[in-house]
């Protein structure tokens, strides 16, 4: 089960549900905004979240993190290099808005980690690093159900800003051919601002040509 609930403080981003169907155990990725909603969300479906996983350190994407750890408590797991935004509200630029964000407790995963489900252990997703459009960015993949959370990373149609802190251009598209074109070609990639699309679809991108 995939559910997409668009949330909104500043900017509108997809936060998404990936559940097990059959023991309605599951993870939260990129709340960026409205705890509210999501909780809402989580109790309407009968789910029961274990943790929060974050593709990127960017506010608008961790915004709701410890409003959520601390009503549901549960983990919080990043990228390696996730500290360089969590624990930074300049980084993370909400510095810029009227609320700073800091976490502190989080869990740095290095690339190829499995996040499995305690409930049921075979349900799992792997973290791989896709820095580029941040120095932390990372997406996590389901071979099983053929899909691919990226957060930032790609879009339908585009490709994340490298123009902010720790962005890097050639990194970033580099990771995307690497890592998500090479993806089954019917894999749904999940982003953060766009509408679902798939490696297929984005193959012939004139940008990611060498």
């Amino acid at each position: 089960m995939i559910l997409q609930a668009t949330v909104t403080k500043y900017i509108p981003t997809n936060a998404y549900i990936y559940a097990d169907n059959e023991t309605k155990h599951g993870f939260l990725i990129d709340p960026g905004a409205q705890a509210g909603k999501l909780l809402e969300l989580i109790r309407e479906k009968g789910l029961t979240i274990e943790a929060i996983l974050l593709t990127h350190g960017h506010f608008d994407h961790i915004g709701a993190v410890s409003e959520l750890q601390e009503t549901l408590k549960i983990p919080v797991y990043m990228g390696q290099k996730g500290r360089l935004y969590a624990e930074n509200s300049v980084w993370n630029l909400s510095a810029q808005t009227d609320e700073p964000i800091v976490l502190s407790d989080v869990t740095y995963l290095e690339d190829h980690a499995i996040i499995a489900l305690k409930e049921k252990p075979a349900f799992q997703l792997e973290l791989l690093e896709l820095p580029g459009h941040t120095a932390d960015g990372v997406i996590y993949y389901t071979k099983v159900d053929e899909a691919a959370f990226v957060g930032d990373s790609i879009f339908q149609g585009s490709y994340g800003r490298t123009d902010m802190y720790g962005g890097d251009e050639q990194a970033l598209l580099r990771g995307i051919r690497e890592r998500i074109l090479t993806l089954p070609p019917k894999t749904l990639l999940l982003s953060g601002h766009s509408a679902p699309t798939t490696p297929a679809d984005e193959q012939g991108r004139s940008w990611y040509q060498l």
